[in-house]
């Protein structure tokens, strides 16, 4: 399982390889922040699969669009080759398009599904680039037992202990209610953000606590940010 806050002990240790499945992007559109130094790959048979989340008003829907815009701040064609760095003390981020199983893939998962493409990249990936460790993260059981099966390293996604420097990020999401239309539209339009005292919060607003925004007709999601204290 993929401990966040133990990613933290790990600067000194070699630098490691994450591809990234499917539901771990629905489950955390910021994760490819929270692997420290280590690098992370994402699949593009992931993006294809994110592209079918996106309407809607679950949350599931919402990390879709959420993590589609933060990809949109990456962009650029060094994803596909030499990588886009995610930042100070980060790793850096690749697109894997194709690649086809080993023999023994094949035989073992011979359905052209997306699992097993994503597990073709995983498998090809931890031949490449031997002795560097490659580790398919998802929280699919299923298929972390298909990469063991393959002897692929394969955990969990974790991120409810996730610990900053300086405070607690905190990851729940809080639906708010009723919130007034012409409200959702400025917040769209206004790049900077809007003051957190226009909104009618009941409680205490943490540092980077994200909510979502929604009434009948329109919803948006929400980052709380303590330095400006705007949404």
């Amino acid at each position: 399982m993929v401990k966040l806050s133990s990613l933290v002990m790990e600067k000194k240790k070699q630098k490691k390889i994450f591809v990234l499945d499917t539901n771990v992007l629905l489950h955390d559109f910021r994760c490819i922040y929270n692997f420290n130094i280590h690098d992370v790959v994402i699949p593009i048979v992931a993006l294809e699969e994110l592209d079918k989340f996106k309407k809607g008003n679950e949350m599931i829907n919402f990390m879709a669009r959420e993590f589609t815009r933060e990809l949109d701040k990456l962009s650029g064609t060094g994803l596909f080759n030499k990588g886009i760095s995610l930042g100070k003390q980060k790793g850096k981020l690749f697109i894997e398009i194709v690649r086809e199983f080993s023999e023994k893939g094949k035989r073992s998962f011979p359905e052209n599904i997306p699992d097993h493409r994503i597990l073709a990249i995983a498998e090809w990936l931890t031949k490449e680039k031997k002795p560097q460790k490659v580790i398919l993260v998802t929280k699919d059981i299923n298929l972390r037992m298909k990469a063991k099966a393959l002897n692929i390293l394969a955990e969990d996604y974790e991120n409810d202990k996730v610990i900053d420097i300086d405070e607690k990020i905190y990851r729940s999401i809080e639906v708010i209610n009723d919130v007034d239309n012409r409200l959702i539209q400025q917040f769209y339009n206004n790049k900077i953000g809007l003051p957190v005292e226009l909104f009618d919060f009941t409680k205490k607003v943490f540092p980077h606590e994200y909510f979502i925004l929604k009434n009948e007709t329109s919803s948006a999601l929400a980052h709380y940010n303590p330095v400006d204290m705007t949404l």
